[in-house]
């Protein structure tokens, strides 16, 4: 993404298929910092647990900040 910043993003609904979200853009910043706190916020909301568990103690989080240009749903 740092060599080919444009991205697409498409999010489908799991109960019906045929429902969906694409979001196209350009990434416009890439950063490490906040990017534990962040992880471990997710964590919190979708699993109850405080922290989330990491793979590997030399794991390196990193938060992608995507502009939109274009955005469809169905």
């Amino acid at each position: 993404m740092r060599a080919r910043p444009r991205v697409s993003l498409v999010l489908v609904d799991p109960d019906n298929p045929y429902r969906y979200m694409e979001i196209r853009g350009e990434v416009v910043r890439i950063t490490e910092e906040g990017a534990d706190e962040h992880i471990d916020a997710l964590a919190f909301r979708y699993t109850g647990q405080p922290r989330f568990e990491r793979n590997s103690p030399d794991e390196v989080r990193v938060m992608y900040y995507i502009k939109p240009t274009r955005v469809v749903a169905h």
